[in-house]
């Protein structure tokens, strides 16, 4: 995922995850998107000083679900 998408798909509230989902994507009280490492809470910043993604893009995703219908028999 290209940041632009990270960060439009965090302000969505979809799920965005790094490499598994023990890596997640948040964007905390001050605006700042980290890559948080759910376990113990410790975070890094998403992007370095000048910009850019602090990891590589392509092991970026976000997960969608789709709706449960549940079927009942009469």
């Amino acid at each position: 995922m290209k940041l632009e998408q990270i960060k439009k798909s965090v302000d969505e509230g979809k799920l965005v995850f790094f490499k598994n989902p023990k890596y997640r994507v948040i964007k905390d009280d001050l605006g700042q998107y980290l890559i948080k490492f759910v376990p113990n809470n410790s975070v890094i910043g998403l992007t370095d000083k000048k910009g850019f993604l602090t990891q590589d893009e392509k092991n970026f995703y976000t997960i969608t679900f789709k709706p449960v219908i549940p079927i009942f028999n009469k």
